[in-house]
Parts: structure tokens; sequence; C-alpha cells
């Protein structure tokens, strides 16, 4: 049996249907990753490279549009918005310019990767993957990214905290 809930307490139609999309984008990596291992290669060897280098361009932008300063404030303004707070069911703990603290009480990727049948194993290793875009965008601004809890390791909530170097 999982040890891993996911369950959205938030219906509403637009926000369900930003789910299913952040949903195929997970599909599409798990599928990657499987088609990757039938061949013979690890998603250790390339996807966490992969995706870092994802986190750094799209830091890179949010940077840009936050008015190229570093701040946290400026982050959280860029990328998390109501819309994401919602979907993700955020709770933001503390917001400065060298802190975000961030509750996320729902992931629609852990969800899509449940969908598939994933192994609680799976789940936690495709979860470090897809974080390493958010440590990329975490370096772009400065900072490190501290995950004491996640939904994929079986917590009841995911605490992603950027914090100033």
């Amino acid at each position: 049996m999982s040890a891993i809930h996911n369950e959205a307490k938030i219906r509403f139609p637009l926000i369900v249907a930003i789910r299913e999309q952040l949903e195929h984008r997970a599909l599409w990596m798990y599928l990657l990753c499987d088609e990757a291992s039938k061949k013979g290669l690890s998603s250790d060897s390339y996807a966490p490279e992969a995706i870092h280098r994802c986190g750094l361009y799209q830091g890179a932008n949010l940077r840009k549009k936050a008015g190229g300063g570093s701040s946290l404030k400026g982050l959280k303004k860029t990328l998390f918005s109501k819309f994401a707070q919602w979907v993700f069911e955020m709770d933001i703990q503390r917001c400065d310019d060298d802190h975000l603290d961030i509750d996320f009480h729902y992931c629609p990727l852990v969800k899509a990767w449940q969908k598939q049948g994933c192994s609680d194993e799976e789940i936690r290793r495709l979860c470090d993957h897809a974080m390493c875009g958010d440590r990329g965008i975490a370096e772009s601004f400065g900072c490190k990214l501290e995950l004491p809890a996640t939904i994929a390791r079986g917590d009841d909530v995911c605490k992603i905290r950027f914090v100033r170097k």
C-alpha cells in the first residue's frame, strides 16, 4: 500500500484544467524516463541535469519579469501567483528578499505518476528529478532550495524553501 496521500481539495473547473496540463507534462517525463530505462539508460544519468538546465532557463526569465533583481519577493510574484497557489494548494509561510517558504498541500505531478501506477520509490525518484528544475530556479536567484518534507516521500505537505546562500 502506498504511503503517499495526495488528494486535491480545491475542485474549481479552471484549476482542475490547469492541473491536468501539469499532469500531462509529468506523464511525458515519466514516459521518457521509462523508455530510456527499457533501453538500459538510468534516468539518474541524464534527467537531473536536463531538468536543472530547464530551471536555469526559467529562472533567468522569471528574474527578467521580476525586474532583473534577485529578491525572492519577485519570484513569489512571478511564479507563485494566486492561480499557482490554488493549483498546488499552497500556503506562503514566509516571503522576504532572502527567504521564500511555501507549503504545497497537493501535487499534480505526483497525481500523474500515481495514475500511471508508479511505485512510491519511482514517484520519489521522479519528484527528485522534477525538483532539479526548482533547484535551477533557486540558483538563478542566487539561492539554494531546501526540501525538508515532500508529498512524494509520504509527508502530508511539500515544504519548499528558497534560501539565500
